[in-house]
């Protein structure tokens, strides 16, 4: 799923298309990829499950501009004839801020704060699918897909931007339901819907997951690789071993410890297969000195040829890596000498 997502990127490394939705129940052999981007709400009371060829209007702004809900304002009044004169004037202005939406010409609005039901029954007499509290995250990837700009004003519409996409409508994953949003204009942009039997299954499986896309379009980025199954490893330890040797006493010491620790990575790699390290390690480290692109080869449970295996690793990632590695290291030689110094 983690390929073919990235593929739909067709050459952009922009994540942010890729939209993740967790839902428990099943297991994760029940997760699926959706050309669509789907957003994890559910449509309102009453409302229409599906408009085809959906012009969106994307806004964050408080449909509600009564003065004494939201800021607590004190009102005399001597009457409650005055009382209701303030509130049909509050509603006047609603609706005229509902009138302005309208006039842009769009059957689907989503606003990230609440649509009233007074609001909410005004859009649908006029045939608009409203949507609200969409969180902020899953807001902004939605305007990324369909082309919109998140709007707060509403007097100009010819400088709002639209979203557009070619339907709108509610489906059942699992025991809830999303709303889907299919043919939207900006390609490659799709949803990765994974299923577990608990929440804690399903932050782990998301985790691996976004660890997987990371590195796929680290691949695009930079197209480089090399040799995988303890291969590299084993080179950079043979080459940090003779790099020793020109040196004398600590010096000489620290990197030959150095290059253990990097011979280390193949060596667990081949006792968390099961077998025994010592034979296969000598094996490696055999053929490496020779020149060949060998690596750890867990089905025969041998050292076999990576070129002919085809086990490759990203290059900029090994790289990483051993950067990273390097920067620790450094870092606990700092706090020994701090210590030392005390």
């Amino acid at each position: 799923m983690a390929l073919k997502a990235v593929l739909k990127l067709k050459g952009s490394t922009d994540l942010n298309r890729i939209n993740i939705i967790k839902k428990c129940g099943g297991s994760l052999k029940d997760s699926f990829l959706d050309d669509g981007f789907i957003l994890d709400k559910e449509l309102g009371f009453n409302q229409t499950k599906k408009i085809k060829n959906a012009k969106i209007l994307i806004v964050n702004t408080s449909l509600d501009s009564d003065k004494v809900k939201i800021y607590g304002v004190k009102i005399k009044v001597k009457s409650i004839s005055n009382l209701a004169r303030i509130e049909i004037g509050e509603q006047k202005k609603l609706l005229d801020k509902c009138k302005k939406i309208l006039a842009h010409g769009i059957n689907v609005v989503i606003n990230r704060q609440l649509i009233y039901n007074r609001q909410e029954r005004f859009f649908s007499d006029h045939g608009i699918l409203t949507i609200e509290q969409a969180d902020f995250d899953g807001i902004e990837r939605l305007a990324l897909v369909t082309g919109a700009e998140i709007a707060s004003t509403f007097d100009e519409p010819s400088k709002i931007k639209l979203g557009r996409c070619n339907i709108v409508e509610e489906i059942i994953i699992g025991e809830g339901k999303c709303i889907r949003f299919g043919g939207v204009p900006n390609t490659g942009s799709c949803s990765i819907i994974l299923r577990g039997s608990n929440q804690q299954i399903l932050d782990e499986a998301e985790r691996s997951l976004h660890d997987a896309l990371c590195i796929l379009i680290q691949s695009i980025r930079n197209p480089k690789y090399i040799w995988g199954g303890g291969f590299s490893e084993m080179k950079v330890g043979i080459s940090i071993e003779k790099l020793s040797k020109k040196f004398a006493c600590k010096k000489s010491l620290a990197i030959t410890s150095f290059g253990n620790a990097i011979l280390r990575i193949p060596e667990i790699l081949i006792e968390n297969s099961g077998f025994e390290s010592v034979v296969l390690m000598g094996k490696l480290r055999n053929n490496c000195k020779k020149g060949e692109s060998s690596c750890i080869n867990i089905e025969d449970e041998d050292i076999s040829s990576a070129r002919k295996s085809g086990l490759i690793e990203n290059g900029r990632l090994k790289t990483q890596i051993i950067i990273s590695a390097v920067e620790a290291i450094e870092m606990l030689i700092r706090i020994d000498k701090m210590f030392l110094n005390c």
